[in-house]
């Protein structure tokens, strides 16, 4: 998946991230594509194994996370299922004694006749290969749940990582804003000690330094909740990092929705119900067998005590009227087949719905960072300057200055909050659409998955 990010003006820029992932788990491939580049002093922690990348992460959830695990042993179970439905009927062995005992001439044993036959069923109509395409179907419809369920986990742990990235930007800001309260109490100060400011206008300064001190605590607890919620992805109580790379405002190259909708017919869920519809398929074929009656056939030796000779035996059975009996069982497996063709669309037009959800709040959402970004934000960089300078020659109250302020922070944290939405919202696209967003525009390497 991708992230592309800038740094907000007036920051030296922090590392651009890219990552992307296609999906492979037994019986299909996870491929993902990850290139990490690192432009600034942040991104060098002096303890490079304590910064966590997102393709550690990745690797760490697919490496510990039981989701996956559970279906190794389903499939195993659907393989043992499998080597079951392919046994042919067994052979069984009879063995029946008459006349052995009785009245009058008949005696005990004089006139028993004893009978050894071996005998089993001639499956009629293909039943053992139909069964056998049962097996298969289930094989491939787990597959397709484990290639869900994959898909889902790549998804929330890239979630969390940018969750934890966004916590790290908001942090930074807080103690910003805490630095800036620091020197503007200081100004106040001195202009009180000079006698042009009130002081009550101290002790406002140093309310507001408290605050934006409370600001910083809490958003020092969300990074923390952040970073804790990540690690448990991978079965971590304790997070054994310290921080994660990344960065937050530039995206990945942008897709017309038609183009996009048109690769929702990849998403798994929609390649479950072709796995299903194949299971029923194998389902009908077999309902269909069952209208061949099979036939039970024996052959055996047969010992006569009264004349002291043998004799040969054979015989076979079938039910009657088999066709007919079996016409219900053929109609449930056909309606069952007939809802899944529904069932998948009326996924696809939900899949539809959720899709232009996704890709009209990105497209706002980046509208909103880059209007930040670009106008908003510069503009009142440039009049927090003028302010501070008309409030320290005396022209400005504390109030003014303290407005100001307030709303250069406030723009800052709507950009932090507006790109996290963007990342979240391609996130989204590409769960949707099974495959990355494109990023030509940066080199991209493959990093490869072991099985599981």
């Amino acid at each position: 998946m991708h992230y592309f990010v800038n740094m907000p003006p007036g920051r030296s820029k922090n590392l651009t991230i890219v990552a992307k992932a296609t999906y492979y788990l037994p019986l299909f491939i996870i491929t993902l594509v990850i290139t990490l580049a690192v432009f600034s002093p942040l991104a060098h922690s002096k303890n490079v194994e304590q910064t966590l990348t997102l393709s550690s992460a990745i690797a760490r959830t697919l490496e510990d996370n039981p989701q996956l695990k559970v279906f190794s042993f389903r499939e195993q179970a659907l393989l043992g299922k499998q080597q079951t439905q392919a046994l042919k009927p067994r052979y069984e062995l009879d063995f029946e004694a008459e006349n052995f005992t009785g009245t009058g001439d008949i005696g005990t044993f004089k006139s028993a006749e004893y009978t050894l036959s071996l005998s089993s069923i001639l499956e009629m109509g293909g039943k053992r290969n139909a069964r056998i395409g049962v097996a298969k179907s289930q094989l491939d419809q787990v597959e397709a749940k484990r290639k869900i369920t994959a898909l889902n986990l790549l998804s929330e742990v890239t979630r969390r990582y940018i969750d934890v990235i966004a916590a790290q930007e908001r942090l930074l800001l807080a103690n910003q804003a805490t630095l800036l309260a620091k020197e503007t109490l200081q100004e106040v100060k001195n202009r009180s000690k000079a006698g042009v400011t009130p002081e009550a206008e101290v002790k406002r300064a140093i309310a507001a330094l408290e605050h934006a001190k409370l600001i910083a605590s809490s958003e020092q607890q969300q990074l923390h909740y952040s970073k804790m919620t990540l690690a448990m992805m991978w079965r971590e109580t304790s997070p054994s990092f310290t921080r994660v790379e990344g960065n937050l405002y530039h995206f990945s190259a942008d897709i017309d929705f038609d183009t996009l909708y048109n690769k929702v017919k990849n998403n798994p869920e929609i390649l479950t119900y072709a796995a299903e519809e194949r299971l029923r398929d194998a389902q009908l074929r077999l309902a269909k067998t069952e209208s061949s009656a099979n036939i039970k056939w024996s052959v055996g030796i047969k010992q006569i005590q009264d004349i002291n000779d043998t004799a040969l035996t054979a015989g076979f059975s079938m039910p009657l009227f088999a066709a007919k009996r079996n016409t219900g069982a053929i109609i449930a497996a056909q309606a069952k087949r007939d809802e899944v063709k529904v069932k998948k669309a009326s996924t696809l037009l939900a899949l539809r719905q959720q899709l232009y959800r996704a890709y009209a709040n990105r497209k706002q959402a980046i509208f909103n960072v880059n209007s930040l970004r670009v106008n908003i934000i510069p503009t009142l960089e440039s009049a927090l300057d003028e302010t501070k300078v008309a409030f320290q020659g005396g022209l400005y109250s504390y109030l003014d200055y303290l407005s100001v302020r307030q709303e250069l922070l406030s723009a800052q944290r709507a950009m932090i909050e507006s790109a996290t939405s963007a990342l979240g919202y391609g996130i989204e696209i590409e769960q949707l659409i099974a495959e990355p967003l494109p990023a030509n525009q940066y080199s991209l390497t493959a990093l490869s998955v072991k099985d599981y």
